[in-house]
């Protein structure tokens, strides 16, 4: 499940069988909220659609929010998340070190995974640790947006390898069948730039068929 925007304030908010590629649901939305995916899957469930497992982007407490849904966190979207942290050419060694752990991700196992970045914690505390005073006088980390990337990690560890864990249930690890279905349909909509918001919505509706 995931959202994509035609502009600020127009987006659409979709649930897709990742097996026979149907889309379950879809809802507009200005925004995404967690409370919105919710009342989808809640939806989903209604109309009598068992869910085996979720894929999502990992948004800020949406997976906690689905305790009662086995769920995947996109890979994907995990790497994004530690670019914006570290840019794709870190400086720092640390940093160096984290992002090639990190762009594993998408083709590693959940030992090697989590065993690496055990390793990279271990020898990186204390250059974690460091803290210098501001210009108040009070003591802040150094290295904000390093710790900020290993904490994304180790709190979304729970949900990166779900597919990993259930492989019977051939889980996908990312939201690309999704993405690229958003992909396909904004490349068409582009050849109709002068729509209004309801003919989009038609043309979004005849192409999605909920």
């Amino acid at each position: 499940m995931d959202t994509t925007y035609f502009g600020k304030s127009f987006g659409v908010m979709v649930f897709k069988d990742s097996i026979g590629g149907k889309v379950l649901y879809k809802q507009y939305v200005r925004n995404e909220t967690n409370l919105l995916y919710l009342a989808g899957i809640r939806e989903v469930i209604r109309r009598g659609i068992k869910i085996q497992s979720v894929i999502c982007d990992g948004r800020k407490g949406l997976l906690q929010l689905l305790p009662d849904v086995t769920v995947q966190m996109c890979n994907f979207h995990q790497v994004a998340i530690i670019r914006r942290y570290l840019t794709k050419k870190p400086k720092m060694q640390a940093s160096k070190e984290l992002w090639e752990l990190t762009i594993l991700l998408k083709q590693t196992d959940k030992e090697s995974f989590e065993g690496g970045l055990n390793d990279w914690y271990i020898k990186w505390e204390s250059f974690l640790s460091e803290k210098s005073k501001d210009e108040k006088g009070k003591n802040r980390y150094i290295h904000k947006r390093l710790r900020s990337a290993y904490r994304s990690l180790k709190t979304n560890m729970p949900w990166l390898f779900t597919w990993y864990d259930n492989m019977h249930l051939k889980i996908p690890n990312t939201t690309n069948a999704i993405d690229g279905h958003f992909a396909d349909l904004k490349y068409k909509l582009r050849n109709h730039n002068g729509l209004s918001i309801t003919r989009k919505k038609k043309f979004v509706d005849e192409f999605l068929k909920a």
